[in-house]
């Protein structure tokens, strides 16, 4: 199984342009997704779909690292991506099914804030892992991280 050292940086020339959620997830689930977020904060379309694809890059980045107990935590606001994506169960479990083997990715919240690095670490394995890193996103890192360490949940 591969280690986040094995995951070439996505800026690399090498490996390309980093990955993008939009090319995964369905025009008319993705559409959906960023109305709910605009409807429940106070987000625009472009703030929305930032947050929307922080959340799927930190989810399927956590499923393709199943099984090491890396402790990925994210951000405050990825946080409000990633629960958007997970609150909508049917297209979620779809999601863990295709991208995480079958298994579902769980939602373990820790009601402790950790302030030990988990959160800037992941984001840095997020981009190692492909994905295009929205770092104004991830800055909330040293007072977030609440998600239960060293399994395989979010």
């Amino acid at each position: 199984m591969a280690t986040a050292a094995d995951i070439p940086v996505a800026t690399d020339p090498v490996t390309g342009p980093a990955l993008s959620p939009r090319e995964i997830v369905p025009a008319d689930l993705w559409e959906k997704q960023v109305c709910l977020l605009m409807r429940d904060y106070p987000y625009d379309s472009v703030m929305a779909t930032r947050v929307l694809g922080q959340g799927y890059a930190y989810l399927l980045t956590a499923m393709s690292f199943r099984g090491q107990g890396l402790g990925l935590a994210p951000s405050k606001l990825v946080d409000v991506g990633a629960h958007t994506i997970i609150l909508d169960t049917v297209a979620y479990a779809e999601l863990c099914d295709k991208y995480n083997g079958g298994h579902f990715l769980h939602h373990v919240p820790k009601v402790e804030m950790k302030n030990d690095g988990s959160v800037i670490k992941t984001a840095h394995l997020v981009a190692r892992a492909g994905w295009d890193v929205d770092l104004p996103l991830w800055e909330d890192a040293a007072d977030c991280g609440p998600c239960h360490p060293g399994n395989d949940s979010h």
